[in-house]
């Protein structure tokens, strides 16, 4: 078990650096460009994992549409999310992000046919009203990029539902194809998009250490997920906003004022909330409200995604 907090630990660590080292370069560089390269170096990583851990057909699966459209999502709530970090404070910019499970909330209705009870709309209004006060008139945050942030977390809680359709499928195969759709579409148009002149050794290395960052966290997820139940890691993925708001102040002199760090802490606590609540026995939550909310997590996405995951 400690072993598998470490692991998950290690993992928002990963992913935190690599929005950091994202907001870094969508500075001067193409955000094409910068998307592509957070795509190709996770499939680099977790190809060769995918193959020891599953054997030479760890490709094939019962669903490829839905395997092919999870994939989509990613790639969409990743291109927002950088596109936004663009423009916005890291640290609120993540924050907003991690509405996504809020929205598998919604979702879940009309999608997986669950009807969510008192406790996941608490959550969900809850959350809501965190992100009123981070994008209140006057807050770095009030900018028309900050609707690309909430984009991207719809699109990764649509990414997460359809993780839970495919719980069934193997961890590692829809590992796989979380990097598929970003990483073969994104290098085909690559040429039509190569526009800048060429990146110098410092942007190389730049763009491979994002690649390596996103292959190597969701590598660390799955480990961690394979050690330990979802319910117990899901919490310690609101503590990549702790590693975000310091990574805003040292590398880009970024700090939430006093009603941003509100907005920021009530975010987090709402997901908090309904992840506590859901790691209660199914009979302490009444019919209504048992699901196989977590599972999402063990088959490929991270509470965020990952999974964060953009």
């Amino acid at each position: 078990m400690p072993r598998a907090i470490l692991l998950f630990l290690l993992a928002g660590l990963c992913l935190s650096s690599l929005d950091a080292t994202a907001k870094y370069l969508v500075r001067d560089h193409a955000l094409f460009l910068v998307v592509w390269a957070r795509y190709a170096g996770q499939m680099l990583v977790v190809t060769p994992f995918a193959w020891q851990r599953a054997g030479p057909g760890f490709w094939r699966t019962r669903r490829p549409g839905l395997q092919l459209l999870r994939s989509t999502f990613l790639l969409a709530a990743t291109f927002c999310f950088f596109g936004g970090l663009r423009y916005l404070p890291l640290a609120e910019a993540s924050a907003i992000v991690f509405l996504a499970p809020i929205f598998v909330v919604v979702l879940s209705g009309p999608m997986l046919g669950e009807q969510p009870g008192r406790a996941r709309w608490i959550s969900v209004i809850t959350g809501f009203i965190g992100i009123l006060i981070l994008v209140r008139p006057g807050s770095a945050i009030f900018h028309p990029a900050a609707l690309l942030l909430v984009v991207a977390a719809l699109c990764n809680g649509l990414f997460l539902v359809i993780t839970r359709k495919l719980v069934e499928e193997n961890a590692y195969t829809t590992l796989f194809y979380s990097a598929l759709v970003g990483t073969v579409g994104l290098t085909l148009a690559l040429p039509w998009e190569a526009t800048e002149g060429a990146p110098g050794l410092r942007e190389l290395l730049q763009l491979l250490l994002l690649g390596l960052l996103a292959g190597l966290g969701h590598w660390l997820v799955i480990g961690a997920y394979n050690l330990a139940p979802a319910s117990l890691l899901t919490p310690l993925a609101y503590l990549q906003i702790v590693w975000a708001t310091t990574y805003g102040y040292v590398i880009f002199g970024q700090l939430p004022d006093r009603w941003s760090g509100l907005g920021m802490a009530i975010v987090v606590a709402s997901g908090l909330w309904l992840a506590l609540q859901e790691r209660r026995p199914s009979s302490e939550r009444g019919p209504r409200e048992r699901s196989d909310w977590g599972r999402a997590s063990a088959s490929g996405g991270s509470g965020r995604r990952s999974a964060n995951d953009t």
